[in-house]
């Protein structure tokens, strides 16, 4: 019988930024470092939004970036549910019961990831189209890298996710 090989990477693409999905990015990130996995999550598109630090109201440099910031605000606290968000009740509702059950948020569980050597790499390319700007995002994340970097990371992992 061949013995069972832990395996010894994943690669995570975030590509959105709605806290019901950021919570299984997060959980399963900081579940693979404690394994002892090299993790590596690429964040893309609608999943860039949450490493804007929670203080920078609005992102973009022209019209339409803007507007786009603000429908989808940038940071962890105003991440909102994909579905059944309901003018903001139901991110209330889920964070509630998140808590009452023990469940770490996903802010939390990003500055864990950070600590336990995770390598968080924002997408290069969607900052530029998006005009995000490094002074913009979270301390302690990886340069931003590109599509060849991520598929490059991916080929080499055990694991490849799409959240």
């Amino acid at each position: 019988m061949a013995e069972d090989k832990t395996p010894d990477k994943m690669t995570i693409i975030a590509f959105s930024g709605d806290l019901d999905k950021l919570w299984p990015t997060m959980i399963l990130s900081s579940t693979g470092a404690a394994y002892g996995m090299d993790v590596t999550v690429f964040h893309t598109f609608w999943g860039l939004f949450p490493l804007v630090r929670d203080e920078v109201k609005i992102t973009g440099d022209n019209a339409m970036t803007k507007m786009l910031s603000t429908m989808n605000p940038p940071g962890f606290q105003r991440a909102k549910l994909s579905k059944l968000n309901m003018g903001g009740a139901g991110k209330w509702m889920m964070r509630q019961l998140a808590g009452q059950h023990n469940v770490v948020p996903p802010e939390e569980l990003f500055e864990m990831c950070l600590q336990m050597g995770v390598k968080i790499w924002p997408c290069q390319m969607t900052m530029d189209l998006l005009g995000i700007r490094a002074d913009q995002m979270r301390p302690g994340l990886g340069e931003p890298a590109g599509a060849a970097t991520a598929l490059s990371e991916m080929s080499r992992s055990d694991i490849q996710l799409f959240i």
